[in-house]
């Protein structure tokens, strides 16, 4: 038996990310008055899909348990839909674009941080708050990932759903560049035109290999000790 019931950590994810959402919306920083707002940057974004993803887990959850033991199949029904958002929501954006803004923001930030997080934010953003939005991300979902089976749609329409996503996202940060003439990020300011369409290419084609581990690791947890069992069976047999 787990130590902490998932559906009481899915409720504890869920609260933490309003938490950080409602304090990073209470800052006062100057680019949240510019063209897009708080909706330009992918941290933010990745924010609201965790804090959706795991409202409809939490969602689930509870219709679960209202519909245990019941025989209404209109219920039944509505619950199947919900779990396929769940799973389709988990597969599509949550682990790849929370993998993906983590081990991004990391990386430049290792590199140069003034390319991704200038200093200048530290005026505006708690250390707790910038670890809430580009640290704790990862383990959330890793352990939504250990807890809860998922089932992944099929490869070509996960990666054709990312690809959309990713796509719409750089079309988003050129059409602001286009409206105000300044980038998202300043790492933008630094390359010329090839180099932005290779490194957009690039972070295109990494999302995409985040999903195909999401489905791997998925894979991995969950079917690898339902064939160990059913091998096991086998041989008693």
């Amino acid at each position: 038996m787990a130590l902490i019931p998932s559906q009481v950590l899915r409720l504890a994810i869920l609260l933490s990310y309003f938490s950080i959402l409602c304090n990073y919306k209470a800052i006062d920083m100057p680019a949240h008055q510019t063209y897009g707002g708080s909706w330009k940057f992918l941290t933010f974004i990745d924010l609201v899909i965790q804090a959706i993803f795991f409202g409809v887990c939490v969602l689930t959850d509870l219709s679960s348990l209202l519909t245990k033991g019941s025989e209404n199949q209109e219920q039944e029904r509505q619950l199947k839909k919900l779990i396929c958002l769940r799973d389709w929501m988990m597969a599509v954006l949550a682990f790849p674009v929370g993998v993906f803004v983590v081990t991004m923001f990391w990386t430049l930030y290792l590199y140069d941080r003034e390319l991704v997080y200038p200093r200048l934010l530290d005026n505006f953003i708690p250390q707790w708050l910038n670890h809430g939005m580009h640290t704790t991300v990862l383990p959330f979902i890793l352990i939504e990932m250990r807890t809860t089976h998922h089932r992944y749609p099929s490869r070509m329409c996960g990666l054709a759903a990312v690809c959309s996503f990713a796509m719409g996202y750089v079309l988003w940060m050129c059409w602001i560049h286009n409206v105000t003439g300044v980038w998202v990020y300043p790492l933008l300011d630094q390359i010329g035109p090839v180099a932005k369409i290779i490194f957009f290419t690039v972070l295109t084609a990494l999302i995409n290999v985040y999903y195909v581990l999401g489905d791997i690791l998925n894979s991995y947890i969950w079917d690898m000790p339902k064939c160990v069992q059913e091998a096991g069976k086998l041989k008693a047999d």
